[in-house]
């Protein structure tokens, strides 16, 4: 198949399906859209009685209406509310509500709180989570969160959506085979932690600012140390998850306790798995005890669907099903996603197990963020953001956020002198061959909505050059493979672009992969095509984790390499414009693409981070992990090259230790992370040049070495910067680096100090030692 150039008036679209997908697209986009209603409580308008009620009384305060709800419910009504369908009160003028909505990178509806079957037929879909984490681009992910909570109350004016959205996961990608590794931000704690906090503001922020005001409520999730699905057997309703405390506060716990403290998240899931023994969903410790106790959790706290019944059903946790929903209440969980809770709390109350009191907790924590997200107030069309509709939805501001964010997150790891970028003029023919070439939902991985449009990588590419293209492999499995086909049409083409990769049938939610490989006969149809390919031969992989492609890495023939996750409803634009060099990548990896041999002998069930060389046992993540990779955590290039400076770096740390200080008199490897120099900070500059002819975008790290103390990472992420520059330009950028936060470790009991000794500072490409002393 051949397709030309696509120009203006003149635009063929690939297939009669994708042409037919577009027209059913906007056929149902009715331009006249019959507006259902929101739900809503305190209507007024249609009960004037309800003005009466306390909790429909907007001059109070948040406290003092749930108290005055709560205290109008039979125990049957609040039964009602402890669950996500809840029940309404229609004597109270309280409607129904569906708390399960999911906005992973795009309104979505999934859970069914939101829809796309009414006046609304789609919205936008952003890349994937782990291809944006990519871009290293904080007010990226601040700019996505709110686009998204923006587009979900216009939906929710028009009764097409909830106000309670179940995202951002913050699990660290721990284990290049999860299945929903493509859902979080990485492995690395630092940029999990920034994502999640910029993301929750986004889809949280009032445009007052008021902390107390919702636009949507977020929640981050699966709490805790939940990254094994379905692997060999082992399934995460019934694994448990052994964590010794350091890889606990190091590594599992900071995305997390970073949502509740700085995001001020309104919501925490708890995930299926067990930690060291007890649920995640039943452990008071874990509940009451850090998410309320120390972190003050202001909203409420649910479970991943069906947990609670899993707790009972699957893990054999408890001997009844009231035992399981008496312990989990008990322990801190406010809503149960689904209907165990709600079938058998009755039951648990009559039998001693909960008292009333227990279930009116959990329900004032539930109330307590609808109120701050207006549902008590009556028409929201009278109130912030009750002007959205239709109209705000995949607007071509919010699609062009897509096709930015997909630019700003594809990875180049291989470039060749002569390949990228093209030059449309210097190239008459282009083959396009694989089995993600021309794909559509492949490009939104899960938890994923209706977009607006798809723009396929074909569809991309041919709107800039004439393209022959040829899918080679039925599906991603490629069992089969067309490679005469393949080889004969790169043979008589001036560039080939090969996009290969995965999709969901390799790597999804209940599903891990047990290999690093491309699949089936993928690598062989890419190593036949690039062998008789007379011009360069670019690799595209769109996948959710890492593959190991050492073969094309190695191979010269395949002249560049390109990662663009799944990257949403513009994916094939985003491709198309750094194929082309009208954007110029900038992308960097947030996660470790290991040889296949790392996985061979390694459990996904084993969660220590941490290597032990007297067992062999490697480690995980750039953080723990020294030996081979194919491409490491943070690789990326640029069509340009930048160079780095450091200007006057301090040298010297020094504590000043009181003189009783017990590590004045004896020697120390570290101090605690607490106390009077905890407020003592230093700032390291670099100067940063592009060197090169064209503009780009550099993302300067800032690493560091710790001493060799309390089993410290071999390098670990302090902060991140994204610096755009011109050609020959300069620029300066500052990290401020605080002791206690920066230059701190966690040690074998989960406590933070200050490792004295030695620090080696990685700034952007350079290096440099800090000495900490008492």
């Amino acid at each position: 198949m051949s397709y030309p150039r696509q120009t203006k008036g003149n635009r063929e679209l690939p297939s009669v399906s994708t042409l037919l997908l577009s027209i059913l697209f906007f056929i149902s986009k009715p331009s006249n859209a019959q507006s259902s209603s929101p739900k809503f409580a305190c209507d007024v308008t249609k009960n004037p009685s309800l003005a009466g009620y306390g909790f429909c009384n907007t001059g109070l305060n948040a406290e003092a209406r749930v108290t005055d709800l709560v205290g109008r419910l039979t125990l049957e009504e609040k039964i009602g509310f402890l669950v996500s369908k809840a029940t309404g009160v229609s004597r109270l003028g309280i409607p129904d509500y569906n708390w399960w909505s999911e906005a992973l990178h795009g309104v979505s509806d999934v859970g069914g709180g939101s829809n796309f079957t009414g006046p609304v037929p789609g919205a936008t879909s952003f890349p994937q989570v782990i291809l944006t984490a990519a871009s290293f681009n904080v007010s990226l992910f601040q700019a996505i969160g709110k686009v998204v909570s923006t587009e979900a109350r216009a939906m929710y004016n028009v009764g097409a959506a909830g106000l309670t959205f179940w995202s951002p996961n913050v699990n660290i990608f721990r284990d290049p085979r999860w299945g929903r590794g493509q859902e979080t931000p990485g492995e690395d704690p630092t940029l999990v932690s920034k994502y999640a906090v910029a993301y929750v503001k986004g889809l949280q922020g009032t445009d007052g600012g008021d902390p107390n005001l919702l636009k949507v409520a977020a929640c981050c999730k699966h709490y805790t140390a939940y990254d094994v699905d379905n692997w060999k057997g082992v399934h995460r309703y019934t694994f448990n998850s052994v964590v010794n405390q350091q890889d606990m506060d190091d590594t599992f716990q900071p995305p997390f306790k970073s949502c509740v403290v700085d995001g001020n998240v309104a919501s925490v899931m708890c995930s299926y798995n067990q930690v060291n023994g007890k649920p995640t969903c039943a452990d008071p410790d874990l509940l009451s005890g850090v998410i309320r106790g120390q972190w003050k959790l202001n909203g409420y706290i649910v479970s991943d669907c069906d947990s609670v019944e899993v707790i009972y059903a699957s893990q054999h946790y408890t001997k009844t099903p009231e035992e399981a929903v008496a312990k989990s209440m008990l322990a801190g969980l406010d809503l149960n996603c689904d209907h165990f809770t709600g079938q058998h709390a009755m039951s648990a109350v009559k039998a001693g197990l909960v008292n009333e009191t227990d279930v009116d907790t959990a329900i004032s924590n539930n109330f307590a963020t609808l109120m701050r997200l207006g549902f008590f107030n009556g028409d929201p069309k009278k109130h912030p953001y009750g002007n959205l509709g239709p109209q705000d939805v995949c607007t071509a501001e919010n699609q062009e956020l897509a096709r930015e964010a997909a630019r700003q997150g594809i990875v180049l790891l291989k470039n060749s002198p002569g390949s990228l970028p093209f030059s449309p003029s210097a190239i008459k023919t282009l083959a396009v061959i694989g089995p993600n070439a021309n794909v559509t939902d492949t490009m939104i991985g899960n938890y994923h909505g209706v977009p607006c449009k798809y723009t396929t990588p074909l569809q991309g590419l041919v709107e800039t050059v004439w393209a022959k293209y040829q899918m080679a492999c039925p599906n991603v499995a490629c069992t089969e493979a067309d490679i005469d086909s393949a080889t004969s049409l790169a043979a008589s083409a001036d560039a080939v672009v090969l996009v290969m990769g995965t999709d969901l049938s390799i790597e999804r939610e209940d599903h891990d992969r047990t290999d690093l490989l491309l699949p089936g006969k993928q690598q062989q149809l890419v190593t036949e095509v690039a062998k008789v390919a007379k011009g360069p031969v670019v690799l595209v992989i769109m996948s959710g984790g890492g593959l190991d492609v050492t073969f094309a890495k190695n191979d010269p023939k395949i002249t560049s390499i390109m990662w663009v996750g799944f990257p949403g409803q513009a994916g094939g634009l985003a491709i198309a414009d750094i194929i082309f060099g009208r954007h110029n990548p900038s992308g960097k990896l947030p996660m470790t693409w290991y040889p296949q041999s790392y996985v061979e002998n390694l459990p996904m069930s084993n969660m220590n981070m941490r290597a032990d060389n007297s067992t062999g046992y490697p480690g995980r993540s750039y953080r723990f992990y020294t030996g081979e990779t194919v491409y490491a955590f943070g690789d990326g290039i640029s069509y340009t090259h930048f160079n780095h400076r450091l200007i006057k770096p301090p040298r010297l740390v020094s504590l000043g230790l009181a003189k009783s200080h017990p590590c004045r008199t004896s020697k120390c490897q570290s101090v605690d992370a607490t106390g009077p120099y905890c407020g003592k900070a230093i700032e390291v500059e670099l100067r940063v040049r592009n060197a090169g002819e064209r503009e780009g975008t550099d993302t300067v790290f800032l690493f560091t070495t710790p001493p060799a103390v309390h089993r410290s990472p071999v390098k670990h992420l302090l902060a991140f910067e994204k610096v755009s520059l011109g050609k020959k330009e300069k620029a300066v950028v500052r990290f401020n680096v605080d002791v206690c936060k920066d230059l701190s470790v966690v040690d074998e009991t989960g406590k933070r100090k200050i490792a004295l000794g030695v620090h080696v500072l990685h700034v952007g490409s350079l290096k440099y030692s800090l000495i900490v002393r008492i």
